[in-house]
């Protein structure tokens, strides 16, 4: 008997048809289940089970899991998996998506064939892929250390008023450049299909290792992304703003955890030491799926 974990985003599956049917199908077959809902805000409780002890984890930002989980089923789209990947990030817990989003890079079982693939997943004919992660590290002016940990991307951005922001940016403590721009995304391979891409960054293959560090709206004809070797060490430093100003701008993680910076505060941005693996029970290469998400999207 194997347990499985289904974490089901509360405002993509709203009525629980897909989670109740994956339910009732692992456990018609033998096998336990756990169902954890998310919403926006957090946890929100286990669904036909006992009391979710996890319950007002979003006020600390961790959650506890089962030891013996076999495997986390994320229902909802890419936005999902990250969320779920943030979650286990300490428990070291498999992933695998079931697509109730769009375009779903990251979310490989559609919803037409879940049966075919809860069997495969049953049997353990699944392959796992190791993802890279990123840690981003922000020294404050005051002294103060704060850190995260992102699978897709860490972006600096403005934070307020509608102006280009100015940004040093050193690698391995080397000085690299200077950019005024909206911001600079700094992105796995697994991130380079999410926002690195709307901004006209390179797409690469999600197993490989390395970073790709692309500006966002640059204010310059010249500049272009600048892929890097996962050992590079970035760091962004925020320097005054136009006319000595004091410069306000953010840190996001994954799209979903912000932390505040300004001038004379720091972020250094490494490989983890953390990954994510990823199951996968289709045998479909990457460039496979890119092709018809392009298409689907065009």
């Amino acid at each position: 008997m194997k347990h499985f974990l289904i974490y089901t985003n509360c405002h993509k599956d709203e009525s629980m048809e897909t989670t109740e049917r994956i339910r009732r199908y692992l456990e018609d077959h033998g096998h336990q289940c756990t169902v954890m809902l998310r919403n926006r805000g957090g946890c929100c409780g286990y669904h036909g089970g006992p009391p979710c002890e996890s319950h007002g984890a979003e006020e600390t930002g961790e959650l506890s899991f089962p030891d013996d989980a076999y495997c986390m089923i994320v229902l909802g789209g890419d936005g999902t998996m990250l969320r779920a990947a943030w979650d286990v990030k300490k428990a070291n817990i498999p992933l695998i998506g079931v697509n109730l989003g769009t375009l779903g890079y990251m979310t490989e079982v559609e919803t037409g064939c879940l049966e075919e693939a809860l069997d495969q997943l049953m049997a353990g004919e699944v392959e796992s892929e190791s993802r890279m992660m990123l840690n981003g590290k922000i020294y404050g002016r005051d002294g103060s250390i704060t850190q995260d940990w992102s699978l897709n991307d860490i972006v600096i951005s403005r934070s307020g008023a509608l102006q280009v922001i100015k940004l040093h940016v050193y690698v391995n403590g080397q000085f690299l450049k200077d950019y005024s721009a909206d911001g600079v995304i700094i992105t796995t391979p697994t991130g380079s299909t999410g926002y690195n891409l709307s901004a006209g960054g390179p797409i690469a293959e999600p197993s490989s290792r390395l970073i790709i560090m692309t500006p966002i709206c640059p204010h310059t004809l010249s500049s272009r992304s600048i892929i890097l070797s996962p050992e590079d060490v970035i760091e962004i430093r925020i320097p005054e703003g136009r006319d000595g100003g004091m410069q306000q701008v953010t840190a996001n993680f994954d799209g979903s955890h912000v932390v505040p910076m300004g001038t004379g505060d720091r972020i250094r941005i490494v490989k983890s030491e953390k990954t994510t693996e990823i199951l996968s029970v289709n045998k479909v290469s990457f460039l496979e799926v890119l092709h018809r998400k392009m298409r689907e999207n065009e």
